[in-house]
């Protein structure tokens, strides 16, 4: 097998989910056979927005021939991962380089993983959500959006608020009675707004 580890390992992170990886080819008689290429060793160590996970699951990608960098597509974002290096011939693999630690940056957060419309009445609905499955960074807010839908299916002026990332519920006031409203809701990072859910209740017509 051969006997060099590739020197001078880099990483460049290029966006939340995708990075490059550089390395020195190693000299080829330390290959000891037919230099078959790089394999690339990555694994998540953390998420940076919630606790790390005790299943580690490691990953390769392998680079054919005499290449000096390959990228790492599908990251998470906002996660600390690891990564080293190694040779292939035909017997087998080098030994690893030193474990590089690199950061993948924030990202946009998945929808909310749930939205629930209850305690309708006159004038007032309650509404209940859960934090995003996968934050993706730090949440900054939510996005509720909402408007009136009449018999015709005419939809309403859009009214939007902005809701402290803290926030778990919500009670709307000054809403006409016997109406039906759609609601629109996203959490947001620095990054941007992820992707959002939508519901429909109904306010009571009478007491």
């Amino acid at each position: 097998v051969p006997m060099v580890a590739p020197g001078n390992v880099q990483v460049h992170v290029i966006n939340s989910t995708l990075a490059k990886v550089h390395w020195d080819t190693v000299p080829l008689k330390t290959v000891r056979g037919h230099l078959q290429g790089y394999k690339v060793y990555y694994w998540k160590v953390q998420s940076l927005s919630r606790r790390s996970r005790r299943h580690v699951e490691k990953k390769i990608l392998t680079f054919r021939g005499n290449k000096t960098f390959g990228m790492l597509p599908g990251l998470e974002p906002y996660s600390s991962y690891k990564l080293n290096v190694r040779v292939v011939n035909g017997k087998g693999e080098g030994p690893a380089s030193p474990d590089k630690v690199f950061k993948t940056p924030e990202g946009v957060p998945s929808s909310p993983s749930f939205l629930k419309i209850t305690n309708p009445t006159l004038d007032s609905l309650t509404l209940e959500w859960g934090s995003p499955t996968h934050p993706n960074g730090v949440l900054t807010s939510y996005i509720l959006k909402f408007q009136p839908i009449n018999n015709t299916h005419e939809l309403g002026p859009l009214v939007e608020i902005r809701i402290p990332a803290n926030e778990s519920s919500l009670i709307l006031k000054n809403l006409n009675y016997s109406t039906r409203y759609k609601f629109y809701f996203n959490a947001q990072t620095s990054v941007g707004s992820g992707s959002q859910i939508t519901e429909e209740a109904v306010t009571i017509m009478d007491e």
